[in-house]
């Protein structure tokens, strides 16, 4: 999770290790998860917060949590080592309840994400079962759940949607008004790989379009940067081998410069010249998409940001007191 420049420090009311923490699209609600199998809610008015509710339906330690645009309402999503997902909505008066149980994985759900609003509440989720699944609240009022077999073979650990608006978008006028929206997502796994997932209409589903690799271990978490048009397509990556590598994509090629319409590999550009310390567990973009939150073993977070030579340079580091050295 990215803040802007104040770090939030509070007790966050967890008898044991919280491996996630996210805020809701406007900054006012904090929900955090932890091994105890908890997840708690939080008011959050400037530097002030407020503990509001402890919700525990999960059997296990749960992973992550994600909160829906509030399009949708006011939604949470999470997902536990038990091997189900639960989708939380809070009525007037009554608090956040379960609305959905999506319990069709045999083994720990490891990572959630929501789409982007434009293509409507669907759900990612990635088990240690090998499978992907994508979770979708119908036209017709029911929970579609379509099941991706074998993504990665021996787990999937993370997942995340590409931006919507097309790398390059920007670069033709009129054509975010003619482009359809990207439909796609990334994967990280067990075997090492990230895996790229397009959305084919023919078929009405996601196929690999491109395999990643480079990581020497388990990738532990995958991110692509928020993209408003731009040019160039940002995907981070973190894994147990204590690398973090960006891979870049460039827009594709106009049909004037080259007679179709070809897309550009990926590049990989390893972020620090040396492994880090330790595992690198997780890596999270700011809403600008310009600077990179690594979460390193050792306890501490790394900022990053790409100068003009396209370099990375760490900006700032964060211990696990929340103080900038």
């Amino acid at each position: 999770m990215m803040t802007n420049n104040e770090t939030l420090q509070f007790d966050t009311q967890h008898e044991d290790m919280i491996h996630d923490a996210q805020l809701d699209y406007y900054g006012k609600r904090l929900a955090t998860c932890s091994s105890d199998g908890t997840i708690h809610l939080f008011e959050i008015n400037g530097k002030q917060q407020k503990f509001v509710a402890t919700l525990k339906e999960h059997s296990g330690p749960v992973w992550q949590v994600s909160w829906a645009h509030p399009k949708f309402g006011s939604v949470l999503a999470s997902c536990s080592y038990d091997g189900t997902v639960l989708i939380w909505k809070e009525t007037p008066g009554s608090g956040f309840s379960v609305i959905k149980k999506h319990d069709k994985h045999q083994a720990s759900v490891n990572a959630i994400a929501w789409a982007p609003h434009e293509l409507g509440p669907v759900l990612l989720c990635g088990s240690s079962d090998g499978k992907i699944s994508l979770l979708t609240f119908t036209e017709e009022g029911i929970w579609d759940a379509q099941i991706i077999r074998n993504a990665h073979a021996t787990g999937v650990n993370a997942v995340s949607w590409a931006p919507v608006i097309a790398a390059g978008a920007f670069a033709q006028p009129g054509a975010t008004q003619k482009a359809s929206l990207v439909k796609q997502f990334a994967s990280g796994g067990c075997d090492q790989n990230i895996k790229i997932w397009a959305y084919f209409e023919d078929k009405k589903t996601y196929d690999v379009v491109k395999v990643l690799e480079g990581h020497g271990d388990w990738v532990r978490d995958v991110a692509y940067a928020p993209n408003i048009g731009l040019p160039r397509t940002y995907l981070a990556s973190c894994s147990q081998d204590k690398n973090v590598y960006i891979w870049t994509q460039d827009a594709p090629i106009s049909k004037a410069a080259a007679g179709q319409n070809a897309a550009s590999d990926w590049v990989r550009t390893q972020l620090s010249s040396t492994p880090f310390p330790d595992v690198v567990w997780r890596v999270s973009w700011s809403m600008s998409g310009n600077v990179l939150a690594v979460s390193c073993g050792d306890n501490k977070i790394t900022l990053w940001k790409e100068n003009l030579k396209g370099e990375w340079e760490r900006i700032s580091e964060i211990n696990e007191n929340g103080q900038r050295a």
